[in-house]
């Protein structure tokens, strides 16, 4: 893959987890690559790329969407997140591995689905263990935009996460694990309001 190539691919990956695309939004290699003043090849090469990490689907002769999961896939995505972060919890944290750095939350600005990401990866990577670290990045990739949307659906999200991020810090693994599927199981239950209200297309969850 070239650097321009590349280059469009972190930004558009940057950009899925910021929420800039909304889950069901078209992705208009045309419009990328005259934003990237680029041609459409280097473009299509990074969006194929995000296809086969499960951040974009092709839809054939419909182009490239950001993923707007059924129920069935949503709470399976949950379902496989939840599996790996408390896989991660059993394997424990690696000696080689250095104390990560603490999350700085903040109500007032903090980016909630920033952080989420942040803590996920972070439990994930303290295992030393690749491949679980990197289906926690593809997961936690495909779930940023769902994140993002819809925001009203779940109350009180940052003293959710701050006491993920409480345990994780302590590690207080056991209480850890079980915030962790209180965590997933809130939005298990939440799947039905969830697929509906992206159905509609209209504001954004986290």
């Amino acid at each position: 893959m070239d650097s321009k190539s590349t280059l469009v691919y972190g930004q558009v990956r940057r950009a899925l987890q910021a929420g800039r695309y909304t889950p069901g939004q078209r992705i208009d290699p045309a419009k990328l690559a005259s934003e990237f003043k680029t041609s459409p090849t280097p473009v299509r090469f990074a969006l194929y790329r995000l296809v086969g990490e499960g951040m974009v689907t092709d839809h054939a002769r419909d182009g490239l969407h950001v993923p707007l999961f059924n129920e069935v896939a949503l709470r399976n995505l949950y379902d496989w997140m939840e599996r790996l972060l408390l896989m991660a919890c059993d394997i424990g944290e690696s000696p080689a591995i250095q104390k990560t750095e603490k999350l700085e939350l903040s109500a007032a600005d903090g980016d909630l689905v920033k952080l989420t990401w942040q803590l996920f990866d972070a439990i994930a990577r303290a295992t030393a263990h690749g491949s679980l670290h990197h289906a926690v990045k593809q997961a936690n990739g495909r779930l940023a935009p769902i994140r993002r949307a819809k925001q009203g659906l779940l109350k009180n999200r940052f003293e959710e996460l701050s006491e993920l991020n409480r345990h994780w810090e302590t590690r207080d693994i056991q209480a850890l694990r079980s915030a962790l599927r209180d965590y997933h199981e809130r939005r298990k239950q939440l799947v039905p309001c969830i697929v509906a209200l992206l159905s509609d297309g209209s504001d954004y969850l986290h």
